[in-house]
C-alpha cells in the first residue's frame, strides 16, 4: 500500500484561491453586468419618441380604423405619461449620500412633460404639412395651449406612479382615468355623428379600468376613496375644459 503524499491531500482538499493568493478579495458570487441606460441616453429616446408619436399621428388619421383616436388627446397624454417615465426624470434617487430633492425632480418631470407634448405637436405640424395639410403651431391652435397644462399634470402623474405612497398612486391612475373618460364622453355628446361611438366607448371603457386599477393598487381605504375622487372630480373638469374650448372655437 502506498500512502498518498500530505501535498497531494492538501491540494486537493483546498484548491488554491488566485485571488488569495495575490492578495485581492472578488465577490462571492458572479458579477452581472449591469445594463442601466444613461440618462442622456434616456431623455434623447424620449424626446426622439415624442417627435415619431406626433409623425404617427398624422398618418394614423389617414387610416379609417384609428382615425377617431388619431385625433384625439388622451392618447397623447398616456404616451406622455410613458415617455417621461421611460426618461426616468423625477425618478427617486436611489442609495448615494444624499436623499434628492423631491420637488426639483417633480417639477423637471412636469417641464418634460409639456416638452414632449409640444414636440408630438411639432412632429404632426410637420408631418401633416408635408402630406399636403394645413396645420398650425401659433398659440391660437387649442392643442398648443393645451398642451401646457396637460403637459404639467403628465410630469406629475409619472412621478406618482413611482410614488411608494398608494395615496399618491391612486391619484395619478385616477387623473389619467378622468383624461380618457372626459374626453371620450365629450366626444360621445359633439362628434359622434361624424366620428361614430365605438372608438369613444372603447376610450372610456380604457379609463374606467384605469380607474379600477388605481383603486386596486391604493389598497388603503383613504387611497382608494382619493382614486375615485380624483377620477369623478377630474373627469367632470376634463369635459367643462372641453366644452369650453369648443364653445369658444364656434364662437
Amino acid at each position: 500500500m502506498h500512502s498518498t503524499p500530505p501535498s497531494t491531500v492538501s491540494r486537493a482538499a483546498s484548491p488554491v484561491d488566485p485571488a488569495r493568493s495575490t492578495g485581492r478579495s472578488h465577490p462571492a458570487g458572479p458579477v452581472r453586468p449591469t445594463a442601466t441606460m444613461p440618462p442622456l441616453v434616456r431623455i434623447t429616446t424620449a424626446l426622439t419618441g415624442a417627435v415619431l408619436v406626433g409623425v404617427a399621428t398624422s398618418f394614423g388619421q389617414a387610416v379609417p380604423a384609428i382615425a377617431s383616436l388619431s385625433n384625439a388627446a388622451g392618447p397623447w397624454f398616456v404616451v406622455a405619461v410613458l415617455l417621461v417615465l421611460a426618461a426616468g426624470v423625477g425618478r427617486p434617487r436611489v442609495g448615494g449620500t444624499r436623499p434628492g430633492r423631491p420637488r426639483l425632480r417633480t417639477a423637471a418631470a412636469m417641464v418634460l412633460g409639456v416638452v414632449l407634448l409640444e414636440l408630438m405637436h411639432i412632429g404632426y405640424w410637420a408631418a401633416t404639412n408635408l402630406r399636403g395639410y394645413v396645420d398650425s403651431l401659433s398659440w391660437t391652435n387649442p392643442w398648443v395651449v393645451l398642451a401646457l397644462p396637460a403637459g404639467l399634470l403628465a410630469g406629475a402623474v409619472a412621478v406618482a406612479v413611482r410614488s411608494v405612497d398608494g395615496r399618491w398612486r391612486g391619484a395619478a391612475a385616477g387623473v389619467t382615468a378622468a383624461v380618457l373618460v372626459g374626453e371620450g364622453v365629450r366626444a360621445l355628446l359633439q362628434v359622434a355623428d361624424t366620428t361614430g361611438t365605438v372608438p369613444w366607448v372603447v376610450e372610456i371603457v380604457v379609463g374606467i379600468a384605469v380607474l379600477v386599477a388605481g383603486v386596486v393598487v391604493a389598497r388603503t381605504p383613504v387611497g382608494r376613496v382619493l382614486a375615485l375622487g380624483t377620477g369623478v372630480v377630474g373627469t367632470a373638469g376634463v369635459l367643462a375644459v372641453y366644452l369650453a374650448f369648443g364653445a369658444i372655437g364656434a364662437s
